[in-house]
């Protein structure tokens, strides 16, 4: 199984139902170098920061289904990330809104953190992110892919200019070389 999991098929398919309230993607992971597939904005959020997060070596989507028997029936459940953290530790990642969290989600949660308990994994049931820390992750997710490169000598001279909360366009004037594409100062920045 882990060898499947790391290839990063899902175990089943996406659905983009005509008018329906799924909001079902792929999203491309500087992490992975590929695409990683998503079913709701809730999940697209969390994918933006597990792919942002320095421990995490790789990411697939509906990695695999862990089957049970609940005393009635047989029951089965796809998670919705498998990661693979950078020191080998494997993470199983459920997203579901708190308030979405019905008797039949939370049975397949506990179901799942048992199965990844047996093997050796971690297991986190995880909700919706901080508007504010979306935002930006979702502007910065924008800058890496290799396109934009990666030079350090930027990164270190933003982080001092923005170190202290100023208006933003008076601290991009102190920007040497100036910065391309020009909207890059107008993003919002980290909440402090």
């Amino acid at each position: 199984m882990e060898r499947a999991v790391r290839a990063g098929a899902p175990v089943r398919r996406f659905r983009w139902p005509r008018g329906g309230g799924s909001f079902a993607g792929w999203y491309y992971g500087a992490t992975t170098g590929a695409h990683v597939g998503y079913e709701s904005w809730v999940e697209r959020d969390r994918l933006i920061l597990l792919d942002a997060d320095p421990e995490v070596a790789g990411i697939a989507s509906q990695p695999f289904w862990p089957h049970w028997y609940d005393g009635t029936r047989k029951r089965r459940h796809a998670p919705d990330y498998f990661v693979r953290l950078a020191d080998g530790r494997g993470r199983v990642v459920d997203v579901r809104a708190g308030d979405r969290i019905d008797d039949a989600a939370a049975v397949s949660f506990d179901a799942t953190g048992r199965a990844c308990d047996a093997v050796g994994w971690e297991f986190a049931r995880v909700g919706v992110p901080n508007p504010v820390l979306m935002a930006n992750m979702r502007w910065l997710s924008r800058y890496r892919r290799r396109r934009c490169g990666r030079r350090q000598d930027i990164a270190d001279l933003l982080v001092k200019v923005f170190d202290e909360p100023v208006a933003r366009l008076a601290r991009a004037n102190h920007i040497k070389p100036p910065l391309h594409p020009p909207h890059v100062v107008e993003a919002p920045l980290v909440e402090r």
